[in-house]
């Protein structure tokens, strides 16, 4: 789908970043999109057949009742449910077998997921899009047995955000296998004999098999804010901030490696 295509209901036209969350809704699926603000991706993807329901669910009351009139003004009030709650309280344990969340940070994120395990009940699909901490998203999935089968970066406003879409499998044994082949600590071998795990929560492990323009430059950026903490830490006379700096120079350090050990940048589709 182009964004140019994008435009159903009232007029709607999503966002870079909506629009890749769309493409990558399973067609026929039972949505809930929480945190969905003004209900955008749920009236969509209902108004262009793609998703057979849609919940849309917020914590703020604003929200919710923009949401409502979103839905009401594209005439889906047959096929969108929106409901005011804090997280998956909103969602039924067996209701939807796709879940979304956009627009926030991976802590906050992965609080959500934890309180509504329950929701989860038949969720094959989880389609996230946190603009922080991806390394907790990735961890809680990894835990959770749901396995990463797409990521992409896209770049809005300046800003850069991660996309990541991931699989539940039941069995434990073929989701611990599945897990080990995605986190290959070898991937980069011989030129770099081993990568940290912890870096490669927070990279991504299929970003790093294909790294795009945007993925270079999202890590020199990244590589910038840790180089000014560094900075920051060696003005201050505490103890700790002599040890942190040396933390942070070493995770400069495995950055720059991994980046200098990369297949060469694909230009981005973005």
């Amino acid at each position: 789908m182009k964004q140019s295509d994008q435009q159903f209901g009232a007029g709607l036209k999503l966002s870079r970043r909506l629009s890749a969350l769309a493409e990558w809704v399973p067609q026929g699926a039972r949505l809930a999109d929480i945190g969905t603000d003004h209900a955008l991706l749920p009236v969509f993807l209902a108004g262009s057949g793609k998703v057979s329901m849609a919940i849309a669910g917020d914590v703020n009351a604003g929200p919710v009742e923009a949401a409502k009139r979103q839905v009401a003004e594209a005439g889906l009030a047959h096929a969108v449910s929106v409901r005011l709650g804090d997280g998956l309280a909103v969602v039924s344990p067996g209701e939807v077998d796709a879940v979304s969340i956009a627009g926030m940070g991976g802590s906050l994120m992965v609080r959500i997921l934890d309180q509504g395990k329950a929701s989860l009940e038949g969720v094959r699909t989880l389609i996230l899009s946190p603009h922080v901490a991806e390394d907790a998203v990735r961890k809680w999935l990894t835990v959770h047995r749901y396995v990463i089968d797409r990521e992409t970066l896209i770049e809005e406003d300046g800003v850069i955000y991660s996309v990541i879409r991931a699989i539940k499998v039941d069995d434990e044994a073929e989701a611990g296998e599945k897990a080990a082949q995605l986190y290959d600590l070898t991937l980069l071998a011989p030129r770099l004999p081993k990568v940290s795990p912890s870096l490669m929560y927070e990279m991504g492990p299929l970003l790093m098999r294909e790294p795009t323009e945007v993925f270079h430059r999202k890590w020199e950026q990244e590589i910038a804010k840790r180089e000014r903490v560094i900075l920051q830490l060696s003005h201050t006379d505490a103890p700790e901030a002599a040890e942190k700096a040396k933390e942070w120079q070493e995770d400069v350090r495995e950055i720059r490696e991994v980046l200098a050990c990369l297949p060469a940048e694909k230009r981005s589709s973005n």
